[in-house]
C-alpha cells in the first residue's frame, strides 16, 4: 500500500470527530503526566509502596463504581456534557493534590481524579461511533487511540524538559515534591484546554436513539426467557444489554487483560527506577519512547485489520506482544527493558481501538454507552484486582521475586484473553468477511 493511500484512510472525519480529537490530545498528554509522574510524586512524600498500590486500588475501585453510573448519565445529558463534566472534576482533583499532601486529602482526590476519567472516558466511544461512518470507523478509533500516544511522547519530553529547568533554577532535586507538583500544574492546565474544546463541540444531548430494537435470538425457551428477565432488570437502572451471551463474551476477555495489566503496568515506573536507579529526566524520556513505538503500531493496525479482519489483527498483536513481556520482566538490562517495554505497548495497545470499534458494531446505537461502560468498568475492576495482588506480592516476596510472580502472571493472563477473542469472535470475523468479499470490499 502507498503512502499516501495509507493517509488516505486518515480524512474525510467530521467537525466533531476532529475536534475531539484536539481535546483528546490535551487530555491525554495530561493523564500520560500522571501516570509517569503520580507515583514518583507520592513517594517523594514519603508515601510507603503499599500505601502507593492502596492508593492504586482505591482510585480503581472508584474508577470502576462510576462506569455504569456514567453511561446512564451520558445516555441522558449528552456524550458532548458527559465528558465536560468528568473533564471538570478531573481539574478539580488535580487543584486538590497541589493544594495538600496530607493522606485523607490524596485518598479523596485520588478518588475524585478517577471518577472524573471515567466519567470523560465512557462516552467517548459511543461518540466516535456516532461521528463516523462505518468505511472509516477503525481508522478514527485508531487514530484517537495514536493521539493519546502521540501526546504521552510530547508530555514526557516537555516534563522533562520543564524539570530540568526548574532544577536548575530553583535548586530544587529532581525528585523532590516541589519538581512534581510543577509537574502537577501542567497536567492542570492541559485539563482545561481539553475541557474548553470539548465545550465547542455540538449538543448532542437527545440525539442517541430512545428505543432498543429487539434482538432474535435461536436459543432455546428458557435461556430466552432468562435474557428477557436480564434486559428487563438493567433497562429499569437505564442500562441496555440486548444479547447478555454476546455482551458478555466482549466485555470478559478484556477483564482479564485488565487484572493482568494492573498488577504491573501502573508500578512499571517504581519498577524501572528501583531496578535499574533512573532519575525522573531519564524515566520520562523511556516512556515518551515507548509511546512513540505505540502510536506508529496503533496507526497500522487498521490496514492489518483490513487484510486479515478485525479479531485476526486483534489476535495477531496481542500474541505477538507475549514474548516482549517475558524480556522486560527478565532482561538483565536497561536497553533491553526499554526496547521490550516500547515493543510490548505497541503491539497490545495497537488492538484496542480495533476491538472497541469492533464492540460497538456488535451492538444496537441505545447498548454503546452500556458495552463502553461496562468494559471500563471491568478494567478498572481489574486493576483493583492487580493492585491488591501487586501489594500482597511485594510485601510476602520483595521487589525482585515480587515483579517475577507479576510478569509471569500477566503472561498466562495475556494468553488465555488472546486465546478467547479467536475463539468467541474468529468466526464472526470470518463471516463477515466472506459477507463482504463478493462486493470487493476486502483487499
Amino acid at each position: 500500500m502507498s503512502v499516501r493511500r495509507f493517509l488516505g484512510h486518515y480524512r474525510g472525519f467530521g467537525r466533531d470527530a476532529r475536534l475531539f480529537l484536539v481535546s483528546t490530545l490535551f487530555a491525554s498528554g495530561a493523564i500520560a503526566l500522571f501516570w509517569i509522574n503520580f507515583n514518583l510524586y507520592l513517594s517523594s512524600l514519603g508515601v510507603d509502596t503499599s500505601t502507593i498500590g492502596l492508593i492504586a486500588t482505591v482510585g480503581a475501585i472508584s474508577s470502576a463504581a462510576a462506569a455504569l453510573p456514567a453511561s446512564v448519565l451520558s445516555d441522558r445529558i449528552g456524550r458532548r456534557l458527559a465528558m465536560v463534566v468528568g473533564s471538570v472534576l478531573v481539574a478539580i482533583a488535580l487543584g486538590g493534590f497541589l493544594f495538600s499532601a496530607a493522606l485523607p486529602l490524596i485518598f479523596a482526590m485520588a478518588v475524585l481524579y478517577n471518577v472524573g476519567q471515567q466519567i470523560r472516558l465512557v462516552p467517548s466511544s459511543p461518540f466516535m461511533t456516532e461521528h463516523s461512518q462505518p468505511e472509516r470507523r477503525n481508522e478514527l478509533f485508531a487514530l484517537q487511540f495514536a493521539v493519546v500516544n502521540a501526546s504521552q511522547v510530547i508530555a514526557a519530553l516537555v516534563g522533562s524538559a520543564l524539570a530540568a529547568v526548574f532544577v536548575a533554577a530553583s535548586g530544587a532535586t529532581p525528585d523532590s515534591p516541589e519538581t512534581h507538583r510543577l509537574l502537577i500544574v501542567v497536567m492542570l492546565a492541559l485539563t482545561l484546554i481539553s475541557t474548553a474544546i470539548l465545550l465547542w463541540l455540538r449538543d448532542d444531548r437527545g440525539a442517541a436513539p430512545s428505543h432498543t430494537v429487539p434482538t432474535p435470538s435461536t436459543e432455546p425457551g428458557a435461556a430466552r426467557l432468562t435474557a428477557t428477565r436480564i434486559r428487563a432488570r438493567l433497562g429499569r437502572l437505564g442500562l441496555h444489554v440486548g444479547d447478555p451471551k454476546l455482551f458478555a463474551k466482549l466485555v470478559f476477555p478484556g477483564f482479564i487483560i485488565s487484572i493482568g495489566a494492573g498488577q504491573v503496568l501502573p508500578f512499571l515506573n517504581l519498577y524501572i527506577v528501583g531496578r535499574f536507579n533512573l532519575d525522573l529526566t531519564a524515566t520520562n524520556l523511556i516512556f515518551s519512547v515507548t509511546a512513540f513505538g505505540t502510536m506508529i503500531a496503533i496507526l497500522i493496525q487498521p490496514a492489518l485489520a483490513r487484510r486479515f479482519g478485525r479479531i485476526g489483527s486483534v489476535v495477531i498483536v496481542q500474541g505477538a506482544s507475549i514474548p516482549f513481556l517475558i524480556v522486560l520482566g527478565f532482561a538483565p538490562f536497561v536497553g533491553l527493558v526499554v526496547v521490550a517495554m516500547a515493543v510490548r505497548n505497541a503491539l497490545m495497545n495497537a488492538s484496542n481501538p480495533i476491538f472497541n470499534a469492533f464492540a460497538m458494531d456488535q451492538v444496537k446505537p441505545l447498548e454503546r454507552a452500556t458495552v463502553a461502560a461496562t468494559m471500563t468498568l471491568l478494567w478498572s475492576a481489574g486493576w483493583a484486582i492487580g493492585g491488591i495482588y501487586y501489594a500482597a506480592v511485594q510485601d510476602a516476596l520483595g521487589f525482585s521475586r515480587g515483579y517475577d510472580v507479576a510478569f509471569l502472571t500477566i503472561v498466562v493472563l495475556y494468553t488465555i484473553a488472546t486465546s478467547l477473542y479467536w475463539i468467541w469472535f474468529g468466526r464472526t470475523e470470518r463471516g463477515l468477511q466472506q459477507a463482504a468479499a463478493p462486493t470487493g470490499e476486502t483487499t
